[in-house]
């Protein structure tokens, strides 16, 4: 069932009336920004850079859904591993004490902030994966969407 959505949305995606490479170009801008550090704003984000760049929005919203409540604490271990090796671990950390009735009082984040070399790494680390992750998703995208397209017998711009 999901993946008959994900392939109607994909056809939905190469039936667009847009140039593969501006296509596969939102769709990396979607993916670049959805593994930044910027969590809890990238549809924002993703919306505000596709209106004033005419990008369209619908395929920068598809590369946004690649980071989904599935893959984000993967991901973002990832980064935070990452980014520690390559800035070192900070010692003395004392992080808050966790639950998930925790991240609705203000107290939580408060303290979270105070440590914020616990968030160095992660943040470092998100913007390479995201950089590299994006600079893959474009070739990977403009191939799908050709392709797509080839065998739907669309028309494109191109």
């Amino acid at each position: 069932m999901i993946r008959r959505k994900i392939e109607q949305r994909a056809r939905y995606l190469l039936l667009l009336d847009d140039t593969s490479e501006r296509l596969a170009l939102a769709f990396a801008l979607g993916v670049f920004l959805t593994l930044t550090p910027f969590v809890g704003l990238h549809t924002i984000l993703g919306l505000a850079i596709a209106f004033l760049f005419g990008l369209n929005r619908a395929a920068v919203l598809f590369g946004l859904f690649v980071n989904n409540p599935w893959t984000l604490v993967p991901y973002y271990s990832a980064a935070s591993y990452l980014g520690g090796r390559l800035i070192g671990f900070s010692s003395g950390l004392s992080l808050p004490r966790f639950g998930w009735s925790q991240l609705w009082h203000a107290n939580f984040w408060l303290q979270l902030t105070h440590q914020w070399r616990c968030l160095m790494p992660m943040a470092l680390g998100s913007a390479i994966l995201a950089v590299f992750c994006a600079g893959l998703s474009y070739p990977l995208a403009l191939y799908a969407i050709k392709r797509g397209r080839a065998t739907l017998g669309h028309r494109s711009t191109t």
